[in-house]
């Protein structure tokens, strides 16, 4: 069974950084683009930034600037690196890996972002 496994949440203050870690099961290029994906308390998750297998990446208007996603092949590991937080940040951040027929998601990571 695929598995994703989120690391690298907790508790900082606006204008901190945190880096989030995605490690995959499975070899991260069998996957034709991995995602971030946040969802804050009574709201749609939604999707934070990709990368694609040919490695173009892609953010959502309110991150741009601040966030980045990067990728460890060897480790097999995606990466999501804030900076610049903000308390509307907070939430729980989701890794995303797409099939050629399925999502795969792992169980997510909080972040907390407050004085």
């Amino acid at each position: 069974q695929v598995r994703l496994v989120e690391s690298g949440g907790g508790l900082v203050q606006p204008g901190g950084s945190l880096r989030l870690s995605c490690a995959a099961s499975v070899t991260i290029s069998s996957y034709n683009a991995m995602a971030w994906y946040r969802q804050a308390p009574g709201k749609e998750r939604e999707l934070v930034a990709t990368i694609t297998r040919l490695g173009s990446r892609n953010y959502t208007d309110s991150v741009k600037g601040r966030f980045t996603i990067f990728r460890d092949g060897a480790k097999n590991t995606v990466y999501l690196q804030m900076n610049s937080l903000k308390p509307e940040d907070t939430a729980v951040y989701y890794c995303n890996g797409k099939g050629n027929y399925d999502d795969y998601w792992g169980q997510g990571t909080q972040v907390t972002v407050s004085s």
